[in-house]
């Protein structure tokens, strides 16, 4: 039972995160890429306020929760749900890498321009922070999608 509940805590910490893969590629790249300087600028510096106050408490989470998961399930190292938690746990640690060492450096950046100080290639400032998040994606939605995986194929 107890692994039964640190698996959906750990879905559940897990489909927050994933949730921002998600929305990027619905719809939130295409609006940002459709931005002038100013409008991105403004909208870049309150999604990176907001994320940077509330989402490193959902990071905590899934990281405790996924490593809590592994743990338990590391006396059957040959079963899905250890595999694919193991799997998860490495996605969310890359993601998290990604995140420190190439998204935030680039939020920092952004956070010092002004509506009427910013530079020229402000755009290739954007462009870096969808490749490095187009990284991101690919780590949280493989994460999660091995989790799901571990939840339908596990043994009962």
């Amino acid at each position: 039972m107890i692994n039964k509940i640190i698996l959906l805590i750990t879905l559940l910490a897990y489909s927050f995160i994933v949730s921002q893969s998600f929305m990027y590629i619905l719809a939130l790249k295409n609006v940002q890429l459709n931005l002038a300087a100013n409008p991105y600028i403004e909208l870049r510096k309150l999604i990176d306020s907001a994320m940077r106050s509330n989402f490193k408490y959902v990071i905590y989470a899934a990281l405790l929760a996924n490593l809590l998961l592994v743990i338990v399930n590391i006396k059957n190292p040959g079963s899905v749900v250890f595999i694919t938690a193991a799997i998860a746990f490495i996605a969310l640690v890359a993601d998290i890498l990604l995140t420190v060492k190439g998204n935030l450096p680039v939020n920092d950046i952004i956070n010092t321009w002004s509506a009427d100080n910013y530079p020229t290639n402000w755009a290739e400032y954007r462009t870096k922070w969808f490749t490095v998040f187009q990284y991101r994606q690919i780590a949280s939605i493989t994460g999660f999608v091995s989790l799901l995986i571990g939840v339908v194929f596990r043994a009962k």
